[in-house]
């Protein structure tokens, strides 16, 4: 089955000669969430925007359900829905005709059995009869959501969608996010939250200056990439790291009570020759802890090496 998303060489050059897309090439299956990952400036806007038919790319192409983003801009913009980043809403319209008139844009008869549903499950059903400008930053966060869901797309577009949301209806959108991949929808995440990505992704995807560094499943990108570090509680305080250690790069804490020992899950870890080497040196363990990089580690790692 062809991917639902299919980019192929997308370029975007401003008349300024500003390269905000350099070659993106990236294949999204259908019913997965991708998380797009990238610092400001990178470009993950500018992808979103050009695959939704806001900004014109000036090279390559890409499809959305197998049709043409400009040849067939009709037919691609009817099967995407897009959250940008902005709260842009009339502040004097009602909740409910606010997203009713969303429907009506995509040529979408009238159906208030899927308006209310959509409602409750972003849990904006008592909040219909209110206006937009008595909501909170968090709600109006929703009705774009709803404004986006409400035409039935297949591919959603997230553009920071929880920017400026409390934790709580964070964790509450993710469960949104969730049981619209159950239903098949296919989701493109932009997030500064690493763990937005973290806990619902099922691919990440790494810009940088307009270009992909990466593509791979969240698990094994972090397997692949991730490194873990055993902190080892003495039961007395060492004034500095024994020589016969050196080789192990191990950091000791100011008070000499902790070492950090940090090595790569691919390779030889080195852990049982240097609880060895310890033990010989006379040096006694009160206790170890492991713990592996978050994604927001390995994304920040992975920034560095491309800007050096």
């Amino acid at each position: 089955m062809p991917p639902i998303v299919d980019v192929q060489n997308l370029q975007k050059t401003y008349n300024d000669g500003f390269q905000a897309l350099r070659g993106i090439n990236l294949a999204i299956e259908e019913g997965e969430i991708l998380a797009l990952l990238g610092p400001n400036g990178a470009g993950k806007t500018t992808l979103i925007s050009a695959l939704c038919g806001i900004t014109t790319p000036t090279g390559g192409s890409a499809k959305v359900g197998g049709h043409d983003i400009q040849s067939g801009y009709r037919e691609t913009r009817s099967m995407i829905g897009l959250v940008p980043q902005e709260l842009a809403l009339e502040p004097f319209e009602k909740v409910m005709n606010t997203v009713r008139f969303s429907r009506g844009l995509f040529g979408k008869g009238r159906d208030d059995a899927l308006l209310e549903k959509i409602l409750r499950q972003l849990s904006l059903w008592d909040k219909r009869d209110n206006r937009i400008r008595e909501l909170s930053g968090g709600m109006k966060r929703r009705v774009l959501i709803a404004k986006a869901l409400v035409h039935e797309p297949r591919v959603l577009f997230l553009d920071e969608p929880t920017a400026g949301v409390d934790v709580e209806l964070r964790r509450d959108m993710w469960e949104v996010v969730e049981d619209l991949k159950s239903h098949g929808v296919t989701i493109i995440l932009t997030t500064h939250y690493i763990e937005e990505a973290e806990a619902i992704a099922d691919r990440i995807a790494v810009i940088s200056k307009g270009e992909i560094l990466l593509v791979e499943d969240k698990e094994a990108l972090m397997k692949r990439l991730g490194r873990k570090t055993l902190r080892i509680e003495l039961n007395e305080p060492v004034s500095k790291i024994p020589d016969a250690l050196k080789d192990y790069e191990l950091e000791l804490c100011p008070e000499g009570l902790n070492l950090t020992y940090q090595y790569d899950t691919q390779k030889r870890t080195g852990i049982t020759r240097l609880l060895h080497t310890l033990a010989k040196e006379g040096i006694a363990l009160h206790d170890i802890h492991t713990s592996q990089s978050s994604l927001e580690e390995i994304f920040v790692d992975l920034v560095k090496e491309e800007m050096a």
